[in-house]
C-alpha cells in the first residue's frame, strides 16, 4: 500500500493511503494509523480511538461498497478545538442496506463510530461517499 504524507513546516497534516478490497486490510490499516499518529505524537488514548474508527469505518466500506477505498488522516477545526479527521472513502453500496441476521455480530459500527467521535457524517459526492469521524487530539 503505498501511502503520501504532506507536511508543511514540520507539522503533519495529512496522510493518505490507498486501502485493498481485502479483508487483511484491516489488519494492515490499524498497523499504518498507529505509526502515523505516533510519528505526529498523538496521545495514546487519541491513537486508540483513531484506530478503532479507522477499523469500523474501512470494515463497513470493504463488507457494504465496491472499491477502491482509500484512508485519509488529516487536521480540522472543531470548535475552535483541533480535531483529527479520520475519513474512508469508496465508490459506493455493492449491494443494497440491509439489516444483519446477528446483531450480536454486525451493526455496532456506527454506535462506536458516534461514541468516540466528537462529530461524524457522510459526504457522497461524484467519486463516490466518504465517511468521516473527527476526534479531539487532546
Amino acid at each position: 500500500m503505498a501511502a503520501q504524507l504532506n507536511t508543511v513546516a514540520h507539522e503533519a497534516v495529512d496522510h493518505v493511503s490507498p486501502v485493498p478490497h481485502s479483508p487483511r486490510a484491516v489488519s494492515v490499516v490499524r498497523g499504518r494509523v498507529r505509526a502515523v499518529l505516533a510519528e505526529w505524537g498523538l496521545p495514546p488514548d487519541v491513537t486508540m480511538d483513531a484506530v478503532l474508527v479507522a477499523s469500523e469505518l474501512l470494515t463497513n466500506a470493504l463488507v457494504h461498497a465496491l472499491p477502491p477505498a482509500t484512508l485519509r488522516l488529516s487536521w480540522v477545526r472543531v470548535d475552535e478545538r483541533r480535531a483529527l479527521r479520520v475519513e474512508v472513502t469508496d465508490t459506493g453500496r455493492a449491494l443494497p442496506a440491509r439489516q444483519s441476521a446477528d446483531p450480536d455480530e454486525h451493526g455496532r459500527g456506527i454506535a462506536i463510530i458516534t461514541a468516540l467521535s466528537a462529530r461524524c457524517g457522510i459526504h457522497v459526492h461524484t467519486g463516490g461517499i466518504t465517511h468521516w469521524a473527527d476526534l479531539f487530539a487532546a
